[in-house]
């Protein structure tokens, strides 16, 4: 039987390690698999004799394995992952070097036996009250092509702010949705109950029954389940929400900069506000959704479904407590709407954008439970360790250590700031993973400080590294995701694709962390130098061919090709000369394949990159241009559409306002539109309250509120004007009295500071280009000042 790990975990029982697996079968029934394992570490075999007085409970094995350097290894094994911890951790102290001891007992068992996220059971099982089946020591392989089907349910509590008294809760689930009201009433798509105690009874035996793979909700952790636990508590009823009679465990986090977790045995909780701020969630191809106001599910709900809370603003809270003291059936109804109706969107932005089938797929390829799909280094660890024991090699435990040098970045050129025409971008594809198998650059592939006599016979980096010249573990790796990521295209499988892509462009970040146990200054700083010596020798080839290269950022390069009537040819021609360059090149210098690919990327019909801010100017007299900021006129989907990189229209911070002023001068720019006039009102409209929404300034705090002491910015001010701080993201005006939160705001709104602050350094990179001022067009003269 097929089945899908949605939950890991083990124990101990007496001195036996246990493996327990969770999740979903085939045939839609739930499933429990238990498997013992002998936890196990190694170390060189040359401090055997070392620590001989210390392993009289252990089992000692001679192996055909050896680490990176080629030293033989022995394998040190007990029952129980407890005294195997001992141990190692003996060792570390006493500097005995140990290879793979910190890695937990399922991921052990996992990385074993090749298992990601979906496998194959075979043995006999028994049935319990909460899984349908459960399997003791069953054989366990990998499957393929196996596609789960799971459960979600969202969950959402209205209670009494005040009393605390729990009013309702919501489950919603696919063809399923249900209301426990703690009323007198009867009301739709409820169950009525007289007390608290029968409607938290009665939801923890439907829920359950229902029994979800997913629990999910928005803020669940820390409101929904942390006031489930506190009221099941109040009524001595078990916190047992799992596959298991074991409590619920929270782990509430009260710095609002970190987010809580939920253990629940059998089941994960996804919280809907983590999935939707995560990076790697908000670049999915179905996040094709503008920047939210904020994480609010009103704002959010809006931004994707159109449609959002049936009760709005602050207040809706003292509303409902308002509605339920009335008892009335029509009061006591429209909070049992309400309240379904937030469990409803939670479920359905879910559904929209698909989150939850992202996570399988990169669970499905990482072997990473749901909720740690992003945890990059575990991933890593999860694919590298398993393909280095197939060439009998073992990884060194993770050294955590603080890195002393900077890593050095990518390459980043800006000729001068202007106003271009017809400029073509070309980017490399996957150029961090191209340079990993282009030049083989892999852990077990590095040779530190090798012999002169050697050198020749090596791969040499622009800063000075050496590697094997054949195939590493890690370009394999690369090579099997390829594979797999071109059949997805083929089949039009986009979220496959897409979780691919982001796991093999994660590889270079990781290996350039310090809390990888891979893990080398060098290496890392190898994959970014010859990152820099590529995008630079392109340049100097494309400019070879007579044009002119303005801008280079990382993996990309911006020709300027003039009112050329080759444009179309342009495109192909100059990837297809660069890419036979570098496949001519590394023949001849490696005898290797060359794996970099440039490729067009867009065409600019108009193009700026705006000047320093300093206002310094170069020898020459042309302005120095900004890095990382510039924006184009592109045709996408046969529509004019704005490009922009690095602006205040594209950055959280700034606010909507000047956003808006800047698309719309822009658009006027490139389309040859006066500018003045559209400044001048945009003005006006600033100074008669009209655009007072539009002023709302949105910034995250990185630290407590009270850890700013050295200095403290204006959203920190506000937010130490509020009576309770409940979110990093803190939303301000800056009034004549300074920065003042939105919900406590009482003096005037300050529009002169947003002129000055917003509006001018905007207007001023268009105008500055354009030989004029801010200044003379507020003002309506030319101004001369000192200096």
């Amino acid at each position: 039987m097929k089945g899908f790990i949605v939950y890991q975990d083990y124990d101990t029982i007496g001195d036996k390690t246990r493996i327990k697996l969770f999740g979903r079968l085939e045939n839609g029934q739930t499933f429990l698999t238990i498997n013992e394992i002998k936890p196990y570490f190694f170390i060189k075999e040359e401090d055997l004799k070392k620590i001989e007085k210390y392993l009289e409970k252990f089992e000692i094995e001679k192996t055909n394995l050896s680490d990176f350097d080629s030293k033989k290894v022995i394998k040190i094994s007990s029952n129980s992952q407890t005294e195997i911890n001992k141990l190692s951790q003996l060792l570390s102290h006493i500097q005995i070097k140990t290879y793979e001891a910190d890695i937990k007992p399922v991921a052990r068992f996992m990385i074993d036996n090749d298992i990601l996220s979906s496998i194959e059971i075979e043995g006999e099982y028994n049935t319990s009250e909460r899984i349908d089946r459960i399997y003791i020591n069953p054989k366990i392989k990998s499957a393929k092509n196996f596609k789960p089907r799971l459960k979600i349910a969202s969950i959402d509590i209205e209670s009494d702010k005040h009393t605390g008294k729990l009013i309702s809760i919501a489950i919603v689930s696919d063809n399923y949705q249900k209301i426990f009201f703690v009323s007198n009433h009867e009301l739709e798509k409820t169950a009525s109950f007289k007390t608290e105690q029968e409607a938290l009874l009665k939801f923890k035996e439907e829920l359950i029954k229902l029994d979800p793979d997913i629990i999910t909700g928005w803020n669940i952790v820390s409101f929904d389940l942390l006031y489930l636990q506190e009221i099941f508590e109040k009524h001595k009823i078990g916190f047992d929400l799992g596959r298991t009679n074991e409590k619920a465990r929270l782990r509430i986090s009260n710095n609002y900069l970190k987010p809580s977790s939920a253990d629940i045995p059998g089941r994960i909780v996804l919280d809907g506000i983590a999935l939707i701020k995560d990076p790697f969630i908000q670049q999915a191809p179905t996040m094709r959704y503008s920047q939210f106001e904020s994480y609010s599910l009103e704002d959010v709900s809006q931004a994707i479904l159109g449609k959002g809370k049936l009760l709005k603003g602050t207040s809706r809270h003292d509303e409902i407590e308002k509605l339920y003291k009335e008892n009335k059936k029509s009061s006591h109804q429209k909070i049992a709407d309400y309240n379904l109706n937030d469990a409803k969107l939670v479920l359905e932005i879910i559904e929209k954008t698909k989150i939850v089938e992202i996570a399988i797929e990169r669970s499905e390829l990482t072997g990473m439970q749901l909720d740690r799909i992003t945890s990059s280094i575990s991933a890593f660890d999860s694919l590298y360790i398993r393909e280095a024991r197939k060439m009998n090699l073992v990884s060194p435990t993770t050294d955590f250590r603080k890195k002393e040098e900077r890593l050095k970045g990518a390459y980043v050129y800006s000729s001068e700031a202007g106003i271009y025409k017809n400029v073509l971008v070309f980017d490399f594809k996957s150029l961090y993973p191209s340079i990993l198998c282009t030049f083989n650059i892999d852990p077990a592939s590095h040779i530190k400080s090798p012999a002169e006599k050697d050198k020749k016979n090596l791969i040499e980096s622009p800063n000075g590294e050496f590697f094997k010249n054949d195939i590493g573990i890690l370009p394999k790796i690369i090579f099997r995701l390829h594979e797999a990521r071109e059949k997805t295209k083929i089949e039009k499988r986009e979220l496959a694709n897409y979780a691919i892509k982001t796991i093999m462009n994660s590889f270079w970040g990781v290996l350039a962390s310090p809390n990888c146990r891979y893990f080398d200054l060098g290496m890392g700083n190898a994959i970014t130098s010859f990152a820099r010596w590529i995008i630079q020798t392109t340049s100097k080839e494309i400019e070879k061919m007579g044009f002119r290269v303005i801008y280079i950022d990382t993996d990309s390069v911006f020709v300027e090709i003039g009112s050329s009537s080759r444009t179309e040819a342009l495109k192909k021609e100059i990837p297809e000369k660069i890419n036979k360059f570098f496949s001519d090149l590394m023949k001849e210098k490696y005898n290797r394949k060359s794996y970099l690919e440039l490729q067009f990327d867009k065409h600019f019909i108009s193009m700026i990159i705006p000047q320093l801010r300093t206002g310094k100017t170069a020898k020459e007299g042309l302005e120095i241009a900004a890095k990382k900021r510039y924006a184009g006129l592109v045709i996408k989907d046969g529509k004019e559409a704005l490009e922009i990189t690095g602006l205040e229209s594209i950055r959280g911070d700034w606010t909507e306002a000047a956003r808006e002023f800047q698309k719309e001068l822009l658009m006027r720019l490139f389309h040859n539109e006066p500018i003045e006039e559209f400044i001048k009102d945009y003005i006006k409209k600033i100074k008669s309250g009209k655009l007072d929404e539009k002023l709302v300034y949105r910034k995250s705090m990185r630290k407590l509120a009270e850890e700013y002491t050295k200095t403290t910015p204006p959203h920190v001010k506000a937010a130490r004007l509020l009576d309770e701080i409940k979110s990093n993201v803190i939303e301000y005006y800056i009034t004549i009295a300074g920065p003042e939160p939105i919900q406590k705001l009482k003096h005037k709104i300050d529009y002169e500071h947003y002129i000055k602050k917003q509006i001018e350094p905007i207007a001023n990179q268009v105008l500055a280009l354009l030989k004029k001022s801010f200044d003379e067009i507020e003002t309506g003269s030319k101004q001369t000042k000192l200096f």
